[in-house]
């Protein structure tokens, strides 16, 4: 679970020091551009990198590859507390996402490891759990840490000096020959095309997934509320929704696939209401909407990935769906931006998101409908 936090501590920790940062490196061509990178990046190098790191995740085993990459993630990621060149810092962040995919596509695929059934839902909604509420925490500590300057909140990112040490002593690998999901003596190749649609849904929905927590502050403004306290509020009340849609999980988990065209039904209900919206409260309303779907998203998104995988293909399939979720968490204030200016405006765009989630929605009723419950899926379900 620590090590799943990892990446969203890279995402949002800096976020409130970017303009500090900007004022220090304004002499230096191409800041303006070459700052925010400095935040974005490590998700990109993450979304391209995933499935390279699922390879070696399968080919030199999880434990040892996740405890090399935390203390790399360590060195890396403090680089910045004495890197005076703008150009050497987005280069350390890159560094920093390569190690991010590798965590990521370990901390998941142990998940999948260790437990089958209910306890693999339990631990993958804990997951999303701790996931939204750290980056809530992140937040309010790179804004406190910013007070002391721009550098401090890098120091954050020694924890995983901390967390190497406690990952090579007690995760404990699983051996091929003794997994559940090994098939003795079958031999098959790797499951891709299987893999294309649950990834290109995860892609889907990480750009439903992050649209509040990255789009809600602007949202606000354009309604006149610039109060940072206030975007403060309104963040932690969608943040506490996600944990609570990630917490309903284990109970609905059994019934999660035929629920999906409905969760992002009421993702869809959740931006209609935000895009509408004439004031904060009805703002924030459609944001907790929205985000108590996304919290059941998550986890269900990431379950029927897994239950498609044998051990052996583990590690290369988590790295496949970490991709996809990245490179949409990457793409989606690009996609946001894009569709304000043809639009003209934020709440316009979303409103457009809203349309394409409820086509997305009914298009899984309406395949679920015609396929039925298959062999196939009840077997996934099952699993």
């Amino acid at each position: 679970m620590a090590g799943s936090c990892l990446p969203i501590l890279g995402a949002v920790l800096i976020a409130p020091v970017l303009p500090r940062m900007q004022d220090h490196f304004a002499t230096t061509p191409g800041a303006e551009v070459l700052v925010p990178v400095v935040l974005t990046v490590p998700a990109l190098a993450l979304a391209l990198l995933a499935p390279f790191a699922g390879v070696l995740v399968d080919r030199l085993g999880r434990g040892r590859l996740l405890t090399i990459s935390t203390v790399v993630y360590a060195l890396v990621g403090t680089a910045p507390l004495w890197l005076d060149s703008l150009s050497a810092i987005v280069a350390s962040r890159v560094l920093v996402g390569i190690a991010e995919a590798a965590i990521m596509t370990c901390c998941t695929t142990l998940i999948g490891d260790y437990w089958s059934g209910r306890e693999r839902e339990r631990y993958l909604a804990l997951q999303a759990m701790c996931a939204s509420l750290s980056a809530t925490a992140f937040f309010v500590l790179g804004g406190a840490a910013g007070s002391a300057g721009w550098r401090a909140p890098f120091w954050a990112y020694a924890v995983g000096l901390v967390l190497a040490p406690l990952m090579a002593s007690r995760l404990r690998p699983v051996h091929p020959e003794t997994a559940s999901d090994t098939r003795s003596g079958e031999r098959r190749p790797f499951p891709l095309r299987s893999l294309t649609a649950p990834c290109a849904l995860t892609f889907f929905g990480a750009i439903v997934f992050y649209t509040v927590p990255v789009e809600m502050s602007y949202l606000l403004e354009d309604l006149g509320v610039t109060s940072a306290a206030a975007a403060g509020l309104a963040a932690a009340a969608a943040s506490a929704a996600t944990v609570a849609g990630a917490a309903s999980f284990p109970r609905l988990a059994r019934r999660a696939e035929a629920l999906l065209p409905l969760v992002f039904a009421v993702c869809a209900a959740g931006f209609a209401v935000m895009c509408f919206a004439p004031s904060t409260s009805l703002l924030v309303l459609g944001a907790v909407v929205n985000c108590l779907a996304t919290g059941l998203l998550l986890p269900t998104l990431v379950t029927r990935t897994l239950a498609l995988l044998l051990h052996e293909d583990r590690g290369r399939g988590t790295g496949l769906w970490n991709a996809a979720f990245f490179l949409g968490e990457f793409l989606c204030p690009l996609a946001l931006l894009g569709l304000a200016g043809a639009v003209g405006t934020l709440a316009g765009a979303v409103g457009v998101l809203a349309a394409v989630t409820a086509v997305v929605a009914l298009g899984l009723a309406v395949t679920r409908a015609r396929r039925g419950a298959t062999p196939a899926t009840v077997e996934a379900a099952a699993v």
